[in-house]
């Protein structure tokens, strides 16, 4: 049994064919990995290598900047919190060491003034872009079958839980939309002109993924109507560049958003990220019945993963259904949180290797490959 590289296996998922096992990947918080090093996982090493998850080279928002580059400035750092304004404009207190949800104290950007004078900074300049990742590592990524995904931020969820906050969002959403919709189409525009330098420059890219909240537990943020008249225009013209240039396009949306799941197959959506269990979605349902027209990624309840038996059960439930047919890649419903020590996480993967295996792959051209 051959075992292939990510870039086979991720891409294979995505034609919702089978692989030699179902993908597995994730995403963990700062304060995780300290405890991780603090427990003997070694520093020089990239924690997914060190528990043998797929190579995926993320290009984030730290290596393309959006943002209206604002002034960046620490106002006060104690040895127990930070208070700091980012490029986003935001003035934030975060606890150390611990990694939490920032409390958000000040936003740059409260009207429309304040926005227009923030937008007149965002020209897509070469100087967003940081060349030396791709210079240093895209032959390297290439070479070694690692799948290429490129996260910068934009949207709706960049303005309301990055920018200006949610209350003063959702008001504008409804006393002044055009304000709302030139907003996200301004961030639209800027990420796709920087993603198109990229391209030119030849660092082609596998996916391209973005971060757009619209739920929370039990529901959506917004109505269905706002989605379609705000959101839904710019999310279709991102997924119609990437789908131009041969990519896939990948949503990260928490929340309950199922409700939603019709309309993001509507204009091409690939891939739904995280399935948060615990806002109320049901992976193994959405996977019977949208299964066939999207990848799934996530799903798998963060909170069992503290008790080694417990997320066991869980996956051995779950995944042989989310798997069925291709088009599933393996996640928590969010990210790996600081209360998952090493054992317990090992576990996890040691589980899904197991189960997540599938034997004889049916193939398109008339033959059984077997890996």
């Amino acid at each position: 049994m051959t075992t292939m590289t990510s870039h086979e296996r991720m891409k294979r998922t995505y034609e919702h064919k089978e692989t030699d096992r179902v993908p597995i990947t994730d995403w963990v918080w700062e304060s995780t990995v300290a405890n991780w090093q603090a427990a003997g996982m070694p520093g020089d090493i990239a924690w997914e290598d060190y528990f043998g998850l797929e190579k995926i080279a993320r290009v984030t928002e730290l290596d393309i900047d959006t943002s209206p580059r604002c002034e960046k400035r620490i106002i006060e750092e104690t040895d127990s919190y930070r208070i700091e304004k980012d490029c986003w404009g935001i003035t934030k207190k975060n606890w150390k060491p611990i990694c939490t949800t920032p409390m958000y104290l000040d936003f740059e950007i409260h009207d429309r003034d304040s926005w227009e004078a923030a937008k007149q900074r965002m020209a897509p300049t070469r100087d967003r872009v940081n060349w030396d990742v791709w210079k240093k590592n895209y032959r390297y990524w290439r070479e070694n079958g690692y799948w290429i995904e490129v996260g910068p931020w934009f949207g709706f969820d960049i303005v309301n839980a990055r920018t200006m906050g949610t209350e003063t969002t959702l008001m504008a959403m409804v006393d002044d939309p055009e304000w709302i919709r030139d907003m996200v189409n301004t961030g639209c525009d800027l990420t796709l002109q920087l993603l198109d330098m990229i391209w030119d420059e030849g660092y082609e890219f596998d996916e391209f993924l973005w971060y757009d909240d619209l739920g929370y537990k039990g529901n959506l943020l917004i109505s269905l109507d706002m989605y379609r008249d705000i959101i839904k225009p710019y999310q279709k013209r991102a997924i119609e560049w990437a789908h131009a240039k041969g990519l896939k396009a990948q949503l990260h949306s928490c929340g309950k958003v199922e409700a939603l799941i019709p309309e993001f197959i509507e204009i091409g959506l690939d891939c739904l990220n995280p399935l948060e269990v615990k806002a109320g979605m049901d992976t193994v349902k959405i996977k019977q019945a949208y299964g066939k027209d999207l990848t799934l990624r996530g799903g798998f309840d963060i909170r069992n993963w503290t008790d080694p038996a417990t997320v066991e059960a869980d996956i051995r439930a779950k995944l042989p259904a989310l798997m069925e047919g291709g088009g599933y890649i393996f996640s928590s419903d969010h990210s790996i949180a600081d209360t998952v020590a090493i054992p317990t996480y090992q576990h996890v993967v040691e589980v899904v290797k197991e189960v997540g295996r599938y034997g004889i792959l049916g193939s398109t051209d008339g033959h059984q490959d077997s890996f």
